[in-house]
């Protein structure tokens, strides 16, 4: 069964994705986990385990960050603590954290993230020997890419369905100085509605979101990736998993997003040609509250990446 991956903002906010069908959750801090949509330390944490698990859900941590020496000891305690409340899965990119993992009576399956680098099954499997259960693959990979993948990897597959991609990180605090260095092409507009910072490119008419936080700059795509009329393909190949990417959205826009991904896959499963029916109409709540500066596309799905 394809499983229905959200990303949410609360504890609170969890309850009402479990009504809208979701599946599985990723929960986290920025000290150890990149772009998550809302922040749980510690003690939310413990408390939005044991309400996933009351509600035969999955927890997955996210612990993806990029760790120096003087993180590691944080790190291993963090490490202990997500095996103390018993999270389903752990996903990581730095094998800091696998080995880490490794060192505990009872380790905790592993999930393979490292955003750009997921892209050919040889590095899945790779990471599956090394205690991965599964691999996100990378945003900017084809179709055609993506099912090769599925059809040779030992693990299982992540594909992000839907919400906003990253295209830069610095781990440096870019936005102070961001006039002195780049006032000659771009400037910064302050979206008051949307309440977030954007880099307009005025050549192209895009507009980037970009925040800082723990990890540092965070520059993200123009556009929303929305292929709930694409699913088809992926549930016919057997994508283990569709996640739904709330970093920089709302709770209601969260909210929408799941029940009606949730309406598509079901569908789907109960019939292919309903589906392929009715899937142009099950976008448009989705479209009423998109915002207006950020279109839909289709990401790299039926296009090549050009470096």
């Amino acid at each position: 069964m394809t499983e229905l991956l959200v990303t949410p903002k609360t504890v609170e906010h969890i309850e009402t994705l479990i009504e809208k069908g979701a599946d599985a959750f990723i929960i986290g801090e920025q000290k150890f986990g990149l772009r998550l949509a809302g922040e749980f330390n510690q003690a939310a944490m413990k408390k939005a385990v044991e309400l996933i698990h009351k509600n035969g859900k999955k927890a997955y941590a996210a612990v993806n960050g990029i760790f120096h020496n003087y993180h590691l000891n944080a790190l291993e305690s963090y490490i202990n603590f997500l095996h103390e409340i018993n999270v389903d899965r752990i996903i990581f990119g730095d094998p800091a954290v696998v080995m880490y993992v490794k060192q505990q009576k009872h380790p905790i399956p592993l999930h393979w993230d490292a955003e750009t680098l997921v892209t050919n099954y040889f590095q899945c499997n790779y990471w599956g020997e090394k205690g991965a259960a599964r691999a996100q693959l990378a945003r900017e990979l084809s179709l055609e890419e993506i099912i090769n993948i599925k059809a040779h990897a030992n693990v299982e597959i992540e594909v992000q369905i839907h919400g906003m991609t990253c295209m830069f990180q610095s781990k440096r605090m870019l936005l102070g100085n961001y006039f002195t260095f780049q006032e000659r092409q771009m400037k910064i507009e302050r979206n008051q509605e949307a309440n977030e910072l954007l880099l307009y490119d005025e050549e192209r008419d895009n507009k980037y979101p970009v925040y800082e936080d723990y990890n540092g700059t965070h520059i993200m795509s123009p556009n929303d990736i929305c292929l709930i009329e694409e699913l088809d393909p992926l549930l016919e190949a057997g994508i283990d998993a569709l996640k739904i990417d709330g970093v920089l959205h709302t709770e209601e826009y969260i909210n929408v997003c799941t029940e009606q991904y949730r309406e598509a896959i079901d569908l789907y499963l109960e019939d292919p040609e309903a589906y392929e029916d009715e899937k142009f109409m099950l976008v448009d709540p989705i479209e009423a509250i998109q915002p207006e500066h950020r279109p839909f596309d289709e990401g790299f799905l039926y296009k090549q990446t050009v470096y």
